[in-house]
């Protein structure tokens, strides 16, 4: 594929990846704040306690075969079929084991609830398994229009399901039932949009092949997954279900705005990237202008959020939510990093040394294990706090082969952003000093959020942010496609 041509596919990418989360997570957003209201922290507790067990299944289904796939040059339909049959049987081992183990699941956290609900949650597993290679094959072609139409379709129904049942008094099940409509919805869109069918066919040196390099980055995502929901599993297990349940909403808040900036980039750049894994000089120039470009956007939002934190939470889901306050603002520091550490552990995986990703990941468990034990005695604040601290770590761990590779490591990352830090930084201030002058709660959050807008832009633009000038010019890109088309 000529550069050209990868450049508009990646910009059309960039910007249906963008209308997607934007609008998927609008919506979803809307609907988790009209849960809530309705809904009592507990039921988030009972949900957050399965997660690590979704989470880790999830994970497992794949088995990091779609990154093979993504990542493998001269892929065929025979690998495609050979996964896809894996997954399908894959998913069914799945849930037969958590099916079994639900009682045991209640036993540990005390909660006989617990059994039902895993039975039935763990659905999603099974029905995941049949839209993992729709998603694989449209990703490969940068095809985010159909993976945006499709999920926006699945979490307005799903999501008007899950309102009427939380409103008529089914409780925690509103969540659950939330969760399987949505992922069946998905799969049945994905199905029939997209041109792709399995063959039956299994190939064992498929599978050998793709797992050879998938193997690794399962390892390395199990790891990851489970160091990710461990918060959940002793924040359930030595503290109120009510606490996780504070906790899994300020997590859902910053999962929301970072992650979605890391998704974004990821299932945009890995492809992208991929293409370019033979030509170093444009892969390390790419990779450094997303290093700068996430930075500038999340660096702000994240900041914004920990800023209004107290009037979002008591305007969105009232006083009964505002244990959620402390635990946002903490994890906003946590997460304002995530989208750069999965930068660059990705371009690992682009140039195909999983082996390096899965060792960087085994090295960061003592490191959030330790943090972990220590903080426990003291609460659920100083929990989170450890978590920022292994956040940090990680980050600077997570750097170390960029640098060693590419000699673009932590103080030359630091360098690039080091001016949109200091444009956030004005932001966080003047925002903080206005914002804490105002005590009317929804006057407080529109004058902070549009005095953050004007002052960052305005600090970029002074500062002479090359950010700015590139976000204008796809702006302007993509309206004349838009136009064109």
């Amino acid at each position: 594929m000529s550069q050209i041509l990868l450049k508009e596919k990646a910009i059309k990418g960039v910007f249906w990846n963008t209308i997607e989360k934007i609008s998927v997570q609008g919506i979803q957003f809307i609907i988790g704040i009209i849960l809530a209201r309705i809904l009592m922290p507990s039921d988030y507790g009972l949900i957050g306690m399965l997660a690590i067990f979704i989470a880790i299944s999830q994970w497992f289904l794949d088995s990091g075969f779609s990154t093979a796939l993504i990542q493998k040059k001269n892929r065929s339909e025979i690998d495609f079929s050979t996964v896809f049959f894996f997954n399908i049987v894959v998913s069914i081992l799945l849930y037969l084991i958590l099916y079994f183990c639900s009682p045991l699941i209640a036993d540990f956290y005390n909660q006989p609830k617990l059994v039902d609900l895993t039975k039935v949650l763990s659905l999603n597993i099974i029905i995941s398994s049949f839209s993992i290679i729709q998603t694989t094959k449209f990703t490969i072609n940068l095809d985010f229009k159909s993976i945006t139409i499709s999920n926006f379709i699945a979490v307005i129904i799903s999501g008007s399901v899950g309102v009427t049942m939380a409103y008529v008094g089914f409780g925690v099940w509103a969540l659950v039932w939330q969760s399987i409509i949505r992922a069946s919805i998905l799969a049945i869109i994905l199905w029939v949009i997209s041109k792709w069918k399995p063959g039956l066919v299994f190939s064992m040196e498929s599978f050998k092949n793709l797992f050879k390099f998938g193997s690794k980055l399962l390892a390395a995502g199990m790891i990851a997954t489970i160091l990710r929901n461990i918060y959940s599993i002793i924040i359930g297990k030595y503290f109120a279900v009510q606490e996780l349940g504070f906790f899994t909403r300020a997590k859902g808040f910053t999962d929301l705005t970072s992650l979605t900036v890391t998704s974004v980039l990821s299932k945009v750049s890995f492809p992208m990237l991929a293409e370019m894994q033979d030509d170093k000089k444009m892969l390390v120039s790419t990779y450094k202008r997303l290093i700068r470009m996430t930075s500038f956007v999340i660096f702000p939002l994240m900041a914004l959020l920990a800023v209004i934190a107290e009037p979002f939470i008591r305007v969105l889901l009232t006083e009964k939510w505002i244990g959620v306050v402390p635990l946002l603002q903490l994890l906003c520091l946590a997460r304002v990093l995530t989208p750069i550490s999965t930068l660059n552990m990705n371009i690992l995986n682009v140039i195909g040394r999983s082996d390096l990703f899965l060792k960087l990941d085994v090295i960061k468990v003592p490191i959030i294990l330790g943090a972990l034990l220590i903080a426990i005695p003291f609460g659920v604040k100083a929990v989170v706090i450890g978590h920022v601290i292994s956040s940090v770590i990680s980050y600077l761990l997570n750097t170390y082969y960029p640098s060693k590779f590419y000699q673009y490591g932590a103080i030359n990352q630091i360098k690039d952003i080091r001016m949109i830090l200091l444009a956030t930084l004005i932001m966080t201030i003047v925002v903080g000093i206005v914002g804490s002058s105002i005590d009317h709660d929804i006057i407080r959050l529109l004058v902070s959020i549009a005095l953050a807008g004007i002052v960052y832009f305005l600090a970029s633009y002074l500062l002479r942010i090359e950010e700015l000038r590139v976000v204008k010019s796809l702006i302007m890109k993509l309206k004349n496609d838009n136009n064109s088309d």
